[in-house]
């Protein structure tokens, strides 16, 4: 594993400025979860400020934010006001903002974290023409530190992007593990499996639809699915299969009816084709809820079949109502499998990430060569989040080559 790291102290870096960039931290979906809880935990350590470069609306409007964002950011530069810069990156559109906010801020000589979280990055970039394949190759190499979600997603930047494995580190979401969860022992008049992501076939809503409809047991299941998205279509096939008492759309939600939907839930289902590692996933998993989802993106790291809930190859609809037919006759397996789900990503704990991260900060602002320990045991496949235990962890990173140096402390999706 080599040597571990030495210990980071929190003075050392009180005057330290990171700037993160990505979209907007009123968008929704995952990206901006996890800069909001970045800015919320990393502010007692360092002076965290956002600078958003994209958010919804019209092109007109889009094309201005990120200008604004470049402008604004080329004057937090030129005044030496920026020690370092987290970016937050999918793909498409988002790649090629963050290619040129990259150039510029390297230009100014400052260190970059290029924090990937594109769920469909790989058809993004197995479809761009040889050349512009190779350029963005060349842009993503110039980043400091390289952060994705999985180690499979590590793996394939490596091998796909040929980025510097000593430079690519694997960082899962982190997530706000509740002190307590409900109690959902006890008979009970339905099971409530939920959904949560944008309505659409990527996320497999509509064979999640189909599967709850093929359900021998229904009359005990109820299916609730929040999010937005295409929810005209889902409320069609949801009339077509005449669900209506049964399946409840309950469009985009907020914090507080997320809460109050996952304490509620019995059972969480994703069956998508494409994913990084989805929040509502984790979060769902913290709430001791059991999982039945599929083997993409990095799900399968956090999730073992039979374990912490059910893994099913994406659009098979007869194996995704099998597994809920399982856990809606067997409360033993509910109860069994969310607790394992809630001690599976406890190692995902808000504070050990801020701590990982702020190591990785430190690393790159003052130059030093680290090798760290991720803390929980890891395969021979250098990384691997592959252990159950949830034991701190203390450091994290494979930076083994000389990294950038700020100048010192000096004075903000798709």
């Amino acid at each position: 594993m080599g040597r571990k790291a030495r210990k980071v102290g929190r003075t050392s870096c009180l005057r330290h400025r990171i700037l993160v960039i990505g979209p907007a931290l009123e968008q929704k979906g995952g990206m901006a979860s996890v800069q909001k809880l970045i800015l919320k935990e990393m502010s007692d350590t360092f002076e965290v400020k956002h600078l958003s470069t994209h958010d919804e609306g019209s092109t007109g409007h889009r094309v201005r934010i990120f200008w604004m964002a470049l402008i604004a950011l080329t004057g937090k530069l030129l005044r030496n006001q920026v020690d370092l810069a987290h970016l937050h990156v999918s793909e498409k559109g988002s790649v090629l903002r963050k290619i040129l906010i990259m150039l510029v801020l390297k230009a100014f000589g400052k260190p970059v974290v290029m924090h990937t979280h594109g769920c469909e990055f790989h058809t993004f970039h197995e479809g761009l023409p040889g050349w512009m394949r190779s350029l963005v190759n060349a842009s993503l190499q110039q980043a400091d530190c390289f952060v994705t979600l999985s180690e499979s997603w590590r793996t394939y930047y490596i091998t796909q992007c040929e980025l510097d494995s000593s430079r690519v580190v694997t960082l899962p979401n982190p997530v706000e593990i509740p002190a307590t969860v409900p109690d959902r022992t006890g008979s009970l008049p339905a099971v409530n499996f939920v959904f949560m992501g944008r309505i659409g076939q990527r996320k497999g809503a509509f064979d999640l639809i189909r599967a709850f409809a093929a359900l021998p047991n229904r009359a005990k299941a109820n299916l609730w699915l929040a999010g937005d998205g295409e929810l005209a279509a889902a409320a069609a096939l949801i009339a077509t299969l005449e669900l209506g008492d049964t399946v409840r759309l309950l469009g985009w939600i907020d914090e507080a009816e997320r809460a109050e939907i996952l304490a509620a839930a019995h059972v969480f289902v994703l069956p998508s084709y494409n994913e990084a590692l989805p929040m509502a996933l984790l979060e769902a998993m913290a709430m001791a809820l059991p999982v039945i989802s599929t083997s993409v993106g990095g799900i399968a790291e956090f999730v073992t079949d039979g374990t912490e809930g059910y893994l099913v190859s994406p659009g098979d609809i007869p194996a995704l109502s099998q597994a809920m037919e399982q856990l809606v006759e067997s409360e033993s397996d509910r109860q069994t499998m969310g607790e394992r789900a809630r001690d599976r990503i406890r190692p995902l704990n808000l504070k050990y990430y801020a701590q990982h991260l702020a190591d990785v900060y430190t690393a790159l602002l003052e130059g030093t060569e680290i090798i760290e320990e991720m803390g929980i045991e890891q395969t021979a496949v250098e990384g691997a989040w592959l252990d159950h235990s949830p034991t701190d962890l203390t450091s994290i990173s494979r930076m083994r080559q000389p990294l950038a140096v700020s100048s010192g402390p000096s004075s903000e999706p798709i």
